[in-house]
């Protein structure tokens, strides 16, 4: 696909994308912003895209972005409900999560650099294991065994009848 192509299905079809996304969350930057981005994700797949599914791969690609954000925003929720809980929490409690949180950012530093990166990608990033194995250049099979390793080897890490 050329620069001209590209540009050509950008204004054709980013008024439409938008609203699409906008008719899902009800956020016209949010809708923008996603909008943007799977042109983005496009862009960087065009030179191997073939012009007849370009379309319909752009509107699913900006779907699981949109599913994606949606995600983020659950665990986003989920974390603050727990970080405005720890005013009514005990000193042990405070002493207990701050020791927690010291001992995964030590696992971290811990773990080998391969499951690290897939872990961050996966966790901290909120990617999908395919788009992880696009970027690392690795099969989604080996994505899932590195997270796999990873999740292990946390587990282990974190173990809290071991920390007692």
């Amino acid at each position: 696909m050329s620069n001209e192509e590209f540009e050509e299905l950008f204004n054709a079809h980013f008024p439409s994308l938008r609203n699409y996304l906008y008719y899902r969350c009800g956020d016209p930057e949010v809708a923008s912003d996603i909008a943007q981005e799977s042109f983005m994700k496009l862009w960087e797949k065009k030179d191997r895209l073939e012009q007849s599914n370009t379309v319909g791969l752009l509107y699913k690609m900006s779907l699981d972005l949109w599913i994606s954000r949606v995600r983020h925003e659950k665990v986003q929720k989920k974390y603050s409900a727990f970080v405005e809980d720890v005013e009514y929490r005990t000193p042990e409690d405070i002493v207990e999560y701050e020791r927690l949180l010291r001992d995964y950012e030590q696992a971290l530093v811990d773990m080998s650099d391969n499951h690290r990166e897939v872990f961050l990608m996966s966790r901290h990033d909120a990617l999908k294991y395919s788009e992880i194995a696009d970027r690392l250049g690795i099969s989604v099979k080996a994505v899932e065994k590195r997270m796999k390793n990873a999740l292990a080897f946390l587990r282990s890490a974190l173990d809290y009848e071991k920390r007692k």
